[in-house]
């Protein structure tokens, strides 16, 4: 009888152990913080700017236009650049010669050529119509803070209140140069070959690879009053 005994009793143990093992095993995840509330919305805002056609080109304020919409091409993320010429509304010659101008201005600007297309659009008889200059574009949108605010002076809970984060996230939606950072990285610039080759070839040669100390950042204690 005491072999068999001995056993349930293992048997007992064995499962009381099996339970609180099984009990103190837990998947759940914490409760997302305020801080995690708020996002950054990234959606599309074509960027399009509007020209009128001139029998005799671009214009200077025409000029100064292109100048401001390329340096946003520059440091947006660079899509085609699409340029929109009116048919069946302004003089033909006109809307030719400015949308040519447009094209070489934006080359000129650094646009690569592969990168500008020109098309046409039905003006229905509009002797108005302008000549539309646009790319795909993106912005990044926070979320609105200050609606509504909690008691900031109630920390019996020792926790954090509602709104915390909202500020921080607009703030950063708003800073943002190109809201393409948000969804992919920028393309890294090509490695220097001459600059890599001279920087082994110091190396190797038992030379400082370091940049040299800037004699600016030299400092002495002062030795009057001592």
């Amino acid at each position: 009888m005491r072999a068999p005994l001995i056993a349930s009793l293992a048997l007992v143990a064995l499962c009381a152990g099996g339970g609180v093992a099984q009990a103190d095993r837990s998947d759940a995840r914490p409760a997302a913080i305020e801080s995690e509330h708020y996002g950054i919305e990234v959606k599309p805002a074509p960027l399009e700017l509007l020209i009128a056609a001139h029998a005799s080109g671009l214009s200077a304020p025409q000029t100064a236009a292109l100048r401001d919409f390329t340096w946003r091409w520059i440091n947006g993320d660079r899509a085609p650049i699409t340029v929109s010429a009116p048919e069946h509304g302004p003089d033909s010659a006109g809307v030719y010669r400015t949308a040519s101008a447009t094209r070489d201005y934006l080359i000129d600007q650094g646009v690569p050529p592969g990168s500008i297309q020109i098309v046409g659009y039905d003006a229905s008889g509009d002797e108005h119509a302008p000549i539309k200059v646009s790319f795909p574009h993106i912005v990044a949108e926070g979320p609105q803070c200050g609606l509504s605010w909690s008691n900031l002076s109630d920390t019996r809970s020792n926790t954090s209140y509602p709104e915390f984060g909202c500020a921080v996230t607009a703030n950063i939606a708003a800073q943002v140069a190109d809201a393409a950072d948000f969804l992919h990285p920028r393309a890294s610039d090509p490695p220097d070959p001459m600059r890599r080759e001279n920087a082994i070839n110091t190396y190797r040669g038992a030379g400082i690879t370091g940049t040299p100390q800037d004699p600016q950042a030299n400092a002495a204690l002062s030795s009057v009053g001592q």
